[in-house]
């Protein structure tokens, strides 16, 4: 069960950096990612869930980050 949650959330992850569009937010979406993989690791060890901690917030934190940085990227386009 673990392998296939593991398999279907980093295919999940890795559809979001590729969607990234401009450079802030595929960067924002690796970031995202590995900020939101560390703090869900850390917050599922607690339940003794820490891979599925993981994974959920590594995914939560790659669409966050990409949001973050293509919001950044159309800001960007409009002012040159």
């Amino acid at each position: 069960m673990k392998h296939i949650l593991l398999s279907i959330l980093t295919l999940s992850t890795l559809s979001f950096s590729s969607c990234a569009t401009g450079p802030n937010a595929q960067r924002g979406a690796v970031i995202g990612g590995l900020g939101g993989a560390a703090v869900g690791g850390i917050i599922g060890n607690q339940s003794g869930r820490g891979l599925e901690g993981a994974l959920i917030g590594g995914a939560l934190g790659a669409a966050g980050g990409n949001a973050i940085g293509n919001a950044k990227d159309r800001q960007q386009r409009r002012y040159y």
